[in-house]
């Protein structure tokens, strides 16, 4: 039965969660460039326009990142340079504090906190705690020779990573692994003896990370914390608590959630895919590119927005200022002019690393080689210690008729649950 894409509402029809590279597909053929859709935006599929946007800091702004067309805006845009209502008018935006949505000179700003936190030394720090914590995580459940995958093991484990990381106290990790939902197997959910954990978690992460800052600028130490708490802008000048914070609980949420979502995608493949799982078996220094090829296919993120500031225009269409444009590398990756057989996992694909899961340009995702390091680490891991890893057919059928639940949002691409089973090595 065929669809009609163009009466299809990208943005609430839930027909496509499940598989949207069907109405991808439909749209780039229409025009890969800019393609109007639903809520007057324009529709970026094609990889060389979208990287073409992404680059672009001069004309579009990050402003409406995040919610896009729904974003509600303080002004009317008007005229061919909207860029002063925008600044005029940034701080009544909704998410304007967060690294996100900014454009330079705040956004520059902002990332230079970061620039403290990933260093090479820190980086490998924190390769060696996800190596303790990868079997920390199986410990719990491969006795049992199943799981829930997300819950059991991708949740927490992306969640943890990010708070060693930003050197959250080892005896803070179980708070953390609480208030954001990532329990143990088995634990209860919503339990009401957790007095110290609030409804919203990112409020409560906030006010952990605002102590965290202030205690150590009273009393600085040597640690994780205190160089993120004296870090200071690049002209010198130090940032306000609350802008080190906002920083800092960002990459916290944003960094466990797409991670979590990579992972959930990876396993479905090896579970799915026996002649992956065989060879990735056979050779490990085929992981890295498996993962690439799993950003790929899945990109954790299948919309992010920008609007013109100025009139423009991508390729020969025109952009008038105000135009809500909307990139998408899910489609994007699996722009037949740049990838061969773009549906296909390729496990051999040369210019795999072309793909744009983590963005480009200044908003390129600072957090790209931790992802990438944490995809290898559990990778090897659970290869090591999970012997046939298949999905679970009493819960998602059978080979040829498998059923997977995607998270109903246009923003990210996961699954809400993967079960599988195996048998435990050694």
């Amino acid at each position: 039965m065929s669809t009609d894409y163009d009466s299809v509402d990208y943005f609430t029809d839930p027909s496509l969660v499940p598989d949207p590279h069907p109405y991808y597909d439909h749209v780039r053929a229409k025009d890969p460039v800019g393609c109007p859709i639903t809520n007057g935006v324009l529709a970026v599929t094609g990889w060389e326009a979208a990287n073409a946007v992404y680059k672009d800091s001069e004309n579009y702004s990050s402003c409406v990142a995040v919610m896009g067309p729904f974003t509600p805006l303080p002004f009317t845009a008007e005229g061919d340079d909207i860029s002063g209502l925008i600044e005029e008018h940034r701080t009544e935006i909704p998410m304007y504090e967060h690294m996100v949505t900014m454009d330079p000179p705040q956004h520059t700003d902002a990332r230079s906190i970061l620039s403290r936190l990933l260093t090479p030394k820190r980086l490998k720090e924190n390769e060696d705690f996800m190596w303790r914590l990868a079997d920390r995580h199986i410990d719990e459940f491969i006795a049992d020779g199943r799981c829930e995958f997300l819950a059991a093991y991708a949740k927490p484990f992306s969640l943890l990573v990010v708070a060693d990381l930003l050197g959250v106290p080892e005896e803070d990790h179980e708070d953390f692994r609480e208030a954001f939902g990532a329990e143990r197997p088995g634990s209860r959910i919503g339990a009401l003896d957790h007095e110290t954990i609030a409804t919203n978690p990112l409020e409560w992460a906030d006010e952990k990370f605002a102590r965290y800052i202030e205690e150590r600028r009273a009393s600085p130490r040597d640690d994780v914390l205190t160089s993120i708490a004296t870090a200071k802008y690049p002209d010198g000048s130090t940032p306000e608590v609350i802008d080190v914070v906002r920083t800092a609980t960002f990459l916290f949420a944003a960094g466990q959630e797409t991670t979590a979502k990579l992972l959930g995608a990876a396993l479905r493949v090896l579970g799915d895919r026996p002649d992956i799982q065989k060879r990735l078996r056979e050779d490990r220094s085929l992981i890295p590119t498996f993962i690439e090829e799993c950003l790929r296919m899945d990109s954790p993120v299948k919309s992010v927005f920008r609007m013109a500031r100025k009139t423009t225009a991508l390729g020969d269409k025109p952009v008038p200022a105000g135009t809500t444009v909307m990139v998408s590398p899910g489609a994007a990756n699996r722009d037949p002019q740049r990838f061969d057989n773009p549906h296909e996992f390729d496990l051999d694909r040369k210019n795999v690393r072309e793909h744009i899961a983590f963005s480009r340009g200044i908003h390129s995702c600072p957090g790209a080689p931790l992802a990438r390091v944490e995809g290898r680490v559990s990778i090897e891991r659970l290869l090591d210690r999970l012997a046939d890893i298949s999905i679970d057919e009493d819960k998602h059928g059978p080979i040829d008729d498998r059923r997977y639940t995607y998270e109903p949002t246009f923003i990210l691409r996961g699954l809400t649950d993967l079960h599988i089973t195996f048998t435990p090595v050694g």
